[in-house]
Parts: C-alpha cells; sequence; structure tokens
C-alpha cells in the first residue's frame, strides 16, 4: 500500500497499490513513480477504485472495462471510459483514476514497452503511444470479454508458458486493434490504419526498453545520455540514435520529460513548495524548472496545481 500525503483526493478509501516505488529514499509520501518489476502481468484484481493520487510505471497498460464507468486524469485531461471499452497507454505519463460508477469492473494488463518495438507495422500507433495517446480501439469484438478475462487468469498463475501464449495472443489483437482502427482519446481523432514496415530486432527492442527504464528510474539523479547508453550496454551515439528512432524523442528530452512528469505529480499528491519540487526532480535551477514546465504544460507550476484542485472538487 503506497500512502500519500493529506490532500483532499486522499479521502477516498480501499485503493491498492499493486507495484513498488522505484524511489523508496525519498520519504515525501506520495506516489510518484511506482514500478513493479517491469514484467509482463496482469492487475490481481477486477474491482476499480478512485486512486489517491497519479502514478507512474514501465509499461503499456491495458484497460478493458468489463461493467460501470471509470474516469481517468490523465496527463491534465479528463477521460471517462464505460463498460466494453479498450483502452491502453504508456504507464509513465501520470495517470489516475479519480471516479466510477458503483460496482465498475476492468481487466488490467502491463504489457513491456518491448513488446511494441519488436512490432513491425504500427509505427504510427507505436509513436502516440509514447508521445502519451490513450488508444482506444474502434472495434471491440464480441468475445473480447471472455479473452481478456482469460488472459488474465494465465497471467496469474505465474507459468512462463502460459505468459508466452499470452503475448502472442495479445501482439495478434494489438495488430488487429492497428487494423481496425484506433482513435486518440485526448482528442478523439481517429487514425487510420499504418502499414509502414520498420524491421524487426528483438536486442534493440530489449535495449531501447533497458534506457528508458533506466531513465525512469534514475531521472530524479544528475544522470546524462551517457549514463542511459552505459545501462544498455551501448555506445552512446548508437545508443541516443536507436533511443530517437525507437520512441521519437531524444534521451535528453525523455529524461527531462520524465522529470516534468514526476513535478507534475507532486503538485498534484502534495503541498511541497515549488523550489523543493523542482530540486527533488532534478533540476538545476528554478528559472530552469519555470522554463521547461511552462513550454511542456502551458501554465506556471502553481497555476498547474490550482487548477487541479479545481478539477478534483468537481469529481469529490
Amino acid at each position: 500500500m503506497v500512502k500519500t500525503a493529506a490532500r483532499p483526493a486522499d479521502a477516498r478509501q480501499g485503493y491498492s497499490d499493486e507495484s513498488i516505488r522505484a524511489n523508496p529514499e525519498m520519504d515525501r509520501g506520495y506516489p510518484v513513480v511506482v514500478f513493479g518489476d517491469h514484467r509482463f502481468c496482469a492487475g490481481n484484481t477486477l474491482v476499480v477504485r478512485p486512486m489517491p493520487g497519479p502514478h507512474m510505471h514501465s509499461q503499456v497498460e491495458f484497460n478493458f472495462v468489463l461493467s460501470g464507468s471509470m474516469t481517468y486524469w490523465f496527463d491534465g485531461r479528463v477521460l471517462t471510459l464505460s463498460a466494453g471499452r479498450l483502452a491502453l497507454f504508456w504507464g509513465m505519463i501520470p495517470h489516475q483514476v479519480t471516479e466510477c460508477a458503483p460496482d465498475t469492473r476492468f481487466v488490467v494488463l502491463y504489457v513491456p514497452m518491448a513488446v511494441f518495438l519488436e512490432l513491425p507495422t504500427i509505427s504510427e500507433l507505436r509513436a502516440a503511444i509514447f508521445r502519451g495517446a490513450v488508444i482506444e480501439a474502434l472495434d471491440i469484438k464480441p468475445y473480447d470479454k471472455d479473452i481478456f478475462l482469460r488472459w488474465r487468469d494465465d497471467l496469474l498463475q505465474n507459468d512462463a508458458q502460459l505468459e508466452q501464449i499470452v503475448k502472442d495472443e495479445l501482439t495478434a489483437r494489438i495488430r488487429r486493434l492497428d487494423r481496425e482502427g484506433w482513435q486518440d482519446l485526448r482528442d478523439v481523432s481517429p487514425r487510420l490504419p499504418q502499414a509502414e514496415h520498420l524491421g524487426h530486432d528483438h536486442d534493440r527492442a530489449v535495449r531501447v526498453e533497458k534506457m528508458a527504464q533506466y531513465i525512469g528510474e534514475h531521472a530524479l539523479e544528475d544522470i546524462s545520455s551517457e549514463d542511459v547508453a552505459a545501462a544498455a550496454g551501448l555506445h552512446p551515439n548508437y545508443a541516443m540514435s536507436l533511443f530517437k528512432r525507437a520512441v521519437g524523442i531524444t534521451i535528453k528530452q525523455s529524461i527531462t520529460r520524465q522529470r516534468l512528469d514526476m513535478a507534475q505529480s507532486m503538485l498534484i499528491a502534495t503541498d511541497l513548495p515549488v523550489a523543493t519540487i523542482a530540486f527533488d526532480c532534478g533540476f538545476g535551477s528554478l528559472s530552469s524548472f519555470y522554463a521547461a514546465f511552462e513550454q511542456r504544460f502551458h501554465k506556471s507550476p502553481a497555476a498547474f496545481r490550482l487548477s487541479y484542485d479545481k478539477i478534483t472538487r468537481k469529481s469529490a
């Protein structure tokens, strides 16, 4: 169970985070970044409950809503999913379930990003996910509900052979989703299927994932592109080129984004001063933090905190 600082959203009871914090030594009392062990796995519970604050994790998260409806706060937007809908997003984007209808149930799967990096024909879908899209499948099959429940049951067995079977089946479902169409719920603009072939290289995909994990776990520290490359056993120049091709942003941009996402979460989940948050998140000066934050979120840190408080008061 991850405990959080005393803020209005913390009055909600019953939520239990199934992950572990990446930075447990920072006892600030908020769920800024949480990780499991980067595995392909399923959530233990089917019951949806409001979360006390936003969190982040390394995998791509699949949510198939079985009944009821749930509302997310996702990177500054409020999005709602109802029964029978399927959405997926990269967990490194701060997200939080802020409210749900009574008896809302869902299947949640956590899929390593390497699964997406290995797929050869979904470049636009992959790029959208790593840019921060919330992808909704436009075509839901009558049997999807039973399949997602079966995948969850199989993954909870902790059986390597079953895990591989689920991975193969889910990979096919992702390709079918891309073929049949999807939309980004942030702007509800449908994206048509793509057929660009980018190649398939498992080793490169795994190395990109190692770099992304390293950034997620160490962004609070004084790290460089060279440190990220070393974590994946690569020459810095090759690592920077490989990362940019796979994820769509540079290693340096990814480090800054992770720091900003952490700062965003801290502004929401704590009452810490802005200056403390800036330095906790790895920024060397207040001016550099303000400049980067306003460029990313188009408002000051104080204005951002106030806008989130208004959202939570409306949904409480």
